[in-house]
């Protein structure tokens, strides 16, 4: 069977953690006013694998749930449902449930419906198999554990505990782990609510870390 980049192959062994995903994908996918065609073309995806993905018959990785919530220009907390009390400017750590999809660990580590987006993430090892993505933004990081290595257009740094990052998203990057024990790190993007947010370089097309 082809797969399309972002794909990930069924895996009946994987928590049914994203069940709710499933109706919000379809309805603010409509709520743009695009069709399944249209809207799988700028994720990378294949028709059917974001059918499947609405139908919840598939599981989205965390780099295919930031493609998505650019595309539709909401945040990944929409996307999850999560719709906290009066816009309540305190996130409590008991308060956000970790969320793990093809090896990525992330809690929300702030308010959702904002222009930036800020996650506590859990970054597994990097491989020569990962992507480079290419998308309209700018990112921050900052390493809390462990090593992370981080491939900034030709050159690549390695971040120890301490050490931040904060580039533009249109230059190619690509982030993961030094270490295969993984790497914690605070990670802040901005949301893109401008037509721009729908263009990507490279390929046309989101990449995966």
């Amino acid at each position: 069977m082809e797969h399309f980049p972002g794909e990930q192959s069924p895996d009946p062994a994987a928590p049914d953690v994203l069940t709710d995903v499933a109706p919000q994908l379809r309805a603010l996918r409509r709520r743009r006013g695009l069709t399944l065609e249209a809207a799988a073309l700028r994720a990378g995806l294949s028709p059917a694998h974001l059918s499947r993905l609405e139908t919840g018959r598939r599981q989205p990785s965390l780099p295919m749930l930031l493609a998505l919530a650019r595309i539709y220009g909401t945040t990944v907390s929409e996307l999850l449902g999560e719709v906290p009390p009066e816009r309540d400017p305190i996130v409590r750590a008991g308060r956000s449930e970790p969320v793990e999809a093809d090896g990525w660990i992330y809690r929300q580590a702030g308010g959702p419906g904002r222009a930036l987006q800020a996650l506590r993430v859990h970054v597994p090892y990097a491989t020569r198999a990962d992507i480079v993505r290419v998308h309209p933004g700018e990112e921050w990081l900052h390493v809390l554990d462990g090593r992370v290595r981080l491939a900034l257009g030709d050159a690549v740094h390695v971040l120890d505990p301490g050490d931040s990052a904060h580039f533009d998203s249109l230059t190619p990057h690509r982030i993961g782990a030094a270490d295969r024990d993984g790497a914690e790190l605070l990670f802040v993007h901005t949301l893109m609510q401008s037509p721009a947010a729908e263009l990507c370089l490279g390929d046309g097309a989101p990449h995966l870390r």
